[in-house]
């Protein structure tokens, strides 16, 4: 992602700033970034993006370029254009740290600031978070079919473009993957850089053994043969077997090494490739496979105890093929006026449109002998949770649905810091694989019903009582009129 960003916006951000602009209202808002159904039927979904999204604020200005483009529009009025001449951010961002485990409803990104900026930061921040978000939930859900085996993700050429390729094999790596073949995604976030070779490469070769001896040469430490490009088990295994037999007897055995398959009957394959090299004494080589993997194909072949221990995953996983958008929104939430932020609500006849009014955090509620999550509990800022008190919980909408907490039988943590005050970032992001190792953890307090592939069990999220009671009041007064 690359370049002066600011003109990454729809045409109708621009045309309401110089609305608020022309009016003079430039009241300071707040605006939430969330969504509403979890990508993929999964429980959860992962949170990701947000180095991304520092970038583009940091650099958020309007270069001579932008301006002279906008002045060609004949849309824009002088004053505007010397107004966004001089544009920065100067308001607050609050969001839910990458690679934390998200739900439905609560805000991933909160800003505040003069709605003129918040206007114009919408659609790039949604872009941004969307995507990074989507692939780093498929990639959690693959991560899991794969119990514990690494995955390697190998989605660039299917990718929806260079950035989409680059930053959703970021966003894979922040999701469990072990790295990418996208050498400059690793370059660029310092992640490793994984792949094996293309049946080109033994079809280059006057034959298989001799393509299997030279790639062998070259990579002494790291042998991976792909045995399937004439015959898997009559020529490929046979062959990679007498390759990895000359290096043992030659005293330069790779401290890696083992097969990859690409097509067929994996589970058969994986399994008749495994009794053949148990044979031949190479117990511990690795046998990868790739072939359109997905993280049901991937249980099914668990399943069926296929002898794959090492995955490779590409266009399912890069582009999210069965749920291709993370559906994130950004709504108005409060205007602050005479020094108070005054709530809005959005209405419609679908209740789960129905946006969450105010200047809000999200409280997560856990198990204090599991540290499984319990609930996520969005809240106003003016709320406070002591857990050496009860805490009442309550579905939103169908509040009869209710749990008490006893005290000191759980315990509270807020999950939506500050990034950016007063336009200055206050916020340094950690390394991808930092990222990485702190998704694991988050991944650890969901319960095992809530990570299952099919029909996961919810997560509650839930209002606090004084957030519920001003939303309702709204709808009332809304309702009446």
């Amino acid at each position: 992602m690359t370049g002066n960003l600011t003109l990454l916006t729809d045409f109708y951000e621009l045309t309401m700033m110089q609305g608020y602009f022309k009016n003079q209202t430039n009241e300071t808002v707040v605006f939430d970034a969330f969504y509403r159904n979890n990508p993929s039927g999964s429980g959860y979904a992962i949170c990701a993006g947000l180095e991304q999204v520092i970038k583009y604020i940091k650099e958020l200005n309007f270069d001579y370029d932008d301006i002279a483009y906008l002045r060609s529009l004949n849309m824009f009025d002088e004053d505007f254009l010397d107004y966004l001449a001089g544009f920065h951010f100067t308001g607050d961002i609050y969001a839910i740290p990458e690679g934390t485990v998200v739900f439905p409803m609560e805000p991933l990104v909160k800003v505040v600031a003069p709605i003129m900026e918040a206007q114009l930061v919408e659609t790039a921040i949604l872009n941004i978070i969307n995507h990074q978000s989507l692939i780093a939930t498929k990639a959690s859900r693959v991560c899991f079919a794969a119990q514990g085996d690494p995955i390697m993700e190998f989605g660039l050429r299917r990718a929806q473009g260079p950035d989409a390729g680059t930053l959703g094999a970021r966003a894979a790596v922040i999701g469990g993957c072990a790295g990418t073949s996208n050498v400059l995604c690793a370059k660029e976030f310092q992640i490793p850089a994984l792949g094996t070779h293309a049946h080109s490469w033994i079809m280059s070769f006057p034959d298989e053994l001799t393509a299997f001896r030279k790639y062998a040469e070259l990579y002494p430490t790291n042998t991976t043969l792909l045995v399937d490009t004439y015959d898997t088990l009559r020529s490929g295994v046979p062959n990679a077997i007498k390759v990895f037999s000359e290096l043992k007897e030659a005293g330069k055995m790779p401290s890696a090494y083992g097969i990859r398959l690409d097509s067929g009957d994996l589970a058969y394959l994986s399994k008749k490739a495994r009794q053949m090299l148990d044979a031949a004494g190479f117990t511990d080589a690795t046998i990868c496979a790739s072939s359109d993997l997905d993280e049901y194909l991937i249980d099914s072949l668990k399943t069926q105890n296929a002898a794959i221990n090492s995955w490779g995953v590409g266009t399912n996983l890069i582009t999210s093929k069965d749920c291709p958008s993370f559906g994130g929104v950004y709504k108005l939430a409060a205007i602050k006026r005479n020094g108070e932020f005054i709530p809005k609500i959005k209405l419609s006849e679908n209740t789960w449109k129905i946006t969450n009014p105010g200047n809000k955090t999200i409280y997560r509620i856990y198990d204090k002998e599991t540290n499984k999550i319990k609930a996520d509990l969005i809240s106003l800022v003016t709320d406070t949770i002591d857990p050496t008190k009860p805490l009442m919980l309550f579905d939103p909408i169908a509040t009869w649905k209710k749990t008490l907490l006893q005290p000191n039988t759980y315990e509270v943590r807020e999950i939506l810091i500050p990034i950016f005050q007063n336009g200055q970032c206050v916020y340094e992001s950690p390394s991808v694989m930092d990222i990485q190792a702190y998704c694991k953890k988050e991944q650890s307090t969901l319960w095992d019903e809530t990570r299952r592939l099919i029909n996961p069990q919810e997560v509650y999220v839930d209002l606090s009582n004084n957030l519920w009671n001003i939303k309702n009041d709204l709808l009332s007064s809304l309702n009446s009129i």
